[in-house]
């Protein structure tokens, strides 16, 4: 609310340091994501420097209504998303202004003054800071604990270290597997890989089927922008006719038609804008079709894992069944060879007590 008043009080001592000429935007509060033209056709925005609060804004009037009126803070960035059109957020108006210029020299003129008048904004700001802390009394030190810090975005909503949770990892040790398990673990492994991969696809999937339905909503309402830029041209070549025929009034209507030529001009440059946007998004919706063909070979390749992987379980049991009747037999041919070596041992008696007899009577003989 002060903003807005010191836009009617304050123009003796706030003055225009740089001005350009721009079709004026601001997203849609309701949807957050479409573009709302807020001038009929392009005005001058323009950058005003206030000495006695020593900040820098950004004002556009449409006539005597401002469509415009944001103070540039350090925390604000201009953005280019197109080689006609940028945008900013200010969270003050919680509101995202866009312009659209006529060439891409204006929108990087544009650019260039928003980063040097943000950095001026942000010595400003430091300065300010310094000169309450060499101002600030003894007492006020003191008591420097007991005071709140002023709110600030970035006190309100953390910082990025501050916003961003603490991941843990699950480092357990992974069990080594066993030789006769070897091949069902590996092939497990791969059906779990392609597990993965399949979840991110599918999430991607979801993701750019939410991106086309946007895009698809987008170019109809710009198709219907596009048919209202020409209808809004062809309103006005009708009357550039009609001001033609007046004699009367030639000079009027010669500077008339000069004004709106340079809009038809603009609103041209428009349709070509939206056009490119209309380029791009068919190549997203054809990207989007591509990976749509990648997950399909993805899943049919994980189908055949699993069977696969199937087939080795059934290995594996007759590997495991083969292995049991083994080791019964190999326990029934110890016991056997147990039972033989205590028949060998009794019978290797016996014949030791029959060397021993056969001696004896050798001797008594």
């Amino acid at each position: 609310i002060t903003d807005f008043l010191h836009l009617g009080t304050d123009s003796a001592q706030e003055q225009p340091i740089f001005s350009t000429r721009a079709h004026v935007f601001q997203i849609d509060p309701n949807t957050k994501k479409n573009w709302v033209p807020t001038s009929k056709h392009a005005v001058t925005v323009s950058y005003f420097y206030d000495s006695t609060r020593n900040v820098y804004r950004i004002i556009s009037l449409d006539g005597s209504k401002a469509i415009i009126n944001s103070t540039i803070t350090p925390n604000m960035t201009f953005t280019k998303t197109s080689q006609k059109f940028g945008q900013w957020a200010d969270s003050r108006a919680n509101t995202v202004y866009g312009l659209g210029f006529s060439s891409e020299h204006h929108l990087s003129k544009f650019a260039e003054k928003f980063q040097e008048f943000k950095e001026a904004a942000r010595l400003a700001k430091e300065k300010s800071q310094e000169k309450m802390e060499l101002t600030s009394t003894p007492s006020q030190e003191s008591a420097g604990g007991d005071l709140q810090s002023p709110l600030t975005p970035e006190s309100i909503n953390g910082t990025d270290d501050e916003r961003t949770p603490d991941v843990t990892q699950n480092s357990e040790p992974r069990p080594e597997p066993t030789q006769n398990a070897l091949p069902f673990s590996h092939s497990s492994a791969i059906s779990k890989h392609w597990e993965a991969e399949l979840a991110t696809l599918k999430g991607n999937n979801a993701k750019l089927t939410a991106a086309l339905l946007e895009s698809t909503a987008n170019v109809k309402q710009w198709k219907q922008q596009l048919a209202a830029y020409q209808e809004e041209a062809e309103r006005l070549h009708k009357r550039v006719t009609e001001l033609e025929c007046v004699s009367s009034q030639a000079n009027a209507v010669h500077s008339h038609k000069t004004e709106l030529n340079q809009t038809i001009q603009e609103l041209e440059e428009t349709l070509k804008v939206k056009e490119e946007e209309i380029e791009r998004l068919k190549q997203e919706i054809d990207n989007a079709r591509e990976l749509q063909e990648q997950r399909d070979s993805l899943t049919q390749k994980l189908q055949e894992v699993e069977i696969r992987n199937k087939d080795l379980e059934g290995q594996l049991s007759d590997l495991e069944q083969r292995l049991e009747k083994s080791q019964n037999e190999q326990e029934a041919f110890r016991n056997n060879l147990k039972t033989l070596l205590e028949i060998l041992d009794g019978k290797i008696f016996e014949l030791t007590e029959l060397r021993d007899n056969l001696a004896k009577l050798l001797e008594r003989s």
